[in-house]
């Protein structure tokens, strides 16, 4: 089982409470892997653990401007070197049966979050297997520390200017966690409850989570949005209720039905129905997002760049990206998806030529083909409508060339784990942009450190200098024409090393039902529950 399973009684986890209660119900495509967002960039988790836990900024709901959240306002010192907070004050903590917290959200839970992620002497640096995904890749090599300047101001010194810093803190990810918890639970002997049972300070608190089920969340009246009279970061609802279905075809029934007020992720095929229905809206938002094939720099084939542009020239990605993404998906071999400021419009996909292919694999040693397997993302993603159909592609297009690919896929977060262990000898994976930087997925999914520590979701493992010379030169400059130039470089040598074959994204569609209000789908990062009621 699981090891997030958080017993509870029936009762708590009924999908129909008390008739007058105002219930808002989600039909959610994944379950979350853990209950701290530190250890994760997985979108469905986020989408879980944003309403529980607070940045110091966030995106605004709907847009890709940065807002205040935990801090009320910063400033940066003339060399961009030093980020200054200023937090606000009287924020309260959530409480659970474990732990009830003696004193507001101050500097000190500032510098434990991070100090937790930056130091391998901390004693909760290995606790829930210490991986921090999104502060590995893009902070942990250019954050030289974080202090404590007074009860509510926090220091932030990085080593070299870094362009997307706000922007990075804003990932859903960099949520704050409260150091008086930590030290609870360490006192106590489980430190890894901090990481299961969360306390945050955002609008909801976690009541219940049954393991691949339901997450059932109650509204924390005393979160700091309800405090300063915003109502968009206050809960309108009495409890939210997240079934969670990786099938998309049952949770666009559960929708139309009204078992669920918002069902997230149908087929995009599915819009016409929704469309047609009395009580169900098809909300369709523009989303950042890039779903790619990475081949497993582990396996020596791979190694080969012969062989991985026969494998990217032997899939006909137009017919690919018109199945899998209905209609609204777009053909491209760049990265940077189209919707964001530094696409590169120019570089297309390896144009579709099987005799090509079977030539360079012959090149390359492989005459009659080989054995491999291709993971199939098993929930509905922006950036992969439909992993399993996308699969059946590949592998159909890849047998006219000899090789014979092996359909793998496992519950989401086995597959989470798994792949970012290097399991998958060619994997499906992808991001959705949390603010709007070119550097995010790029960073994530293809860099590694000086000494060659692969970005925690680089599932293939793929380590290029000229690649990562050029990223790390984006990231420390602010004119923006001069970062496009740099990104178009760092897409073209993505594109000529094919590490990975670019797959696409589309824009994806929300059923929502018609008596939910105020439900924005974000275009960058994870939607709010806070603020949305039910008539």
């Amino acid at each position: 089982m699981n090891k997030l399973a958080y017993l509870c009684g029936a009762a708590a986890l009924a999908l129909a409470p008390a008739a007058q209660a105002q219930v808002l119900t989600v039909c959610l495509e994944g379950a979350p892997e853990i209950f701290n967002p530190e250890l994760t960039s997985n979108g469905t988790t986020a989408y879980v653990l944003g309403q529980i836990y607070d940045g110091l900024v966030s995106v605004e709901r709907g847009g890709s401007g940065i807002e205040p959240a935990l801090a009320e306002s910063w400033e940066v010192s003339e060399d961009g070197k030093t980020y200054t907070f200023h937090l606000r004050e009287n924020v309260s903590w959530q409480s659970n049966d474990a732990f009830t917290p003696t004193r507001p959200m101050n500097a000190d839970d500032v510098v434990f979050t991070f100090a937790r992620m930056m130091d391998p002497e901390h004693p909760f640096y290995e606790v829930s297997g210490g991986n921090y995904p999104t502060f590995n890749a893009k902070l942990a090599d250019n954050l030289d520390a974080v202090e404590k300047i007074d009860e509510h101001t926090v220091a932030f010194t990085l080593k070299a200017p870094l362009a997307a810093f706000i922007g990075t803190m804003a990932h859903g990810s960099i949520g704050i966690t409260s150091a008086e918890y930590a030290d609870a639970m360490m006192a106590a002997g489980t430190p890894e409850q901090m990481d299961l049972q969360p306390i945050g300070t955002g609008p909801f608190q976690l009541q219940a989570y049954q393991t691949d089920a339901i997450v059932r969340l109650l509204p924390f009246a005393d979160t700091w949005g309800a405090g300063i009279g915003d109502d968009l970061r206050t809960p309108m609802v009495d409890a939210v209720v997240m079934a969670i279905s990786g099938d998309a075809t049952v949770r666009l029934q559960r929708a139309l039905a009204g078992e669920c007020l918002i069902g997230l992720y149908p087929n995009l095929a599915d819009k016409e129905t929704i469309e047609a229905s009395d009580t169900v809206d098809a909300v369709q938002t523009p989303v950042a997002s890039t779903g790619m094939l990475h081949f497993n720099f582990g396996e020596e084939k791979f190694q080969d760049q012969k062989v991985r542009q026969a494998l990217a020239q032997a899939i006909d990605m137009e017919t690919l990206v018109e199945v899998v993404y209905s209609g609204m998906g777009h053909v491209t071999g760049a990265v940077v998806p189209p919707a964001l400021w530094g696409h590169a419009e120019d570089i297309a996909p390896w144009p579709y030529d099987p005799e090509a292919a079977k030539a360079l694999l012959a090149e390359a040693g492989y005459p009659d083909g080989f054995d491999t397997q291709v993971w199939a993302v098993p929930v509905a993603r922006p950036y992969m409508p439909n992993g399993r159909r996308a699969a059946e592609i590949v592998q159909a297009d890849w047998a006219e060339i000899g090789v014979t690919a092996e359909i793998v896929t496992y519950e989401w977060a086995e597959y989470i784990q798994r792949a970012r262990a290097g399991e998958a000898q060619v994997g499906m994976f992808g991001g959705i942009y949390d603010f709007p930087d070119p550097s995010q997925i790029p960073n994530n999914y293809l860099t590694c450190s000086p000494e060659g520590k692969t970005a925690p979701s680089n599932i293939g493992a793929w380590c290029d200098d000229g690649f990562n010379a050029v990223m790390r030169e984006a990231g420390s400059i602010t004119d923006q024409e001069e970062r496009i130039a740099l990104y178009h470089e760092a897409q073209q040598i993505v594109h000529d090393e094919v590490p990975v074959v670019v797959l696409g994204g589309a824009d994806t569609i929300t059923a929502v039902n018609k008596s939910v209000k105020g439900y924005v789908p974000a275009i960058f990062g994870s939607s709010r529950l806070s603020g949305v009621s039910v008539e």
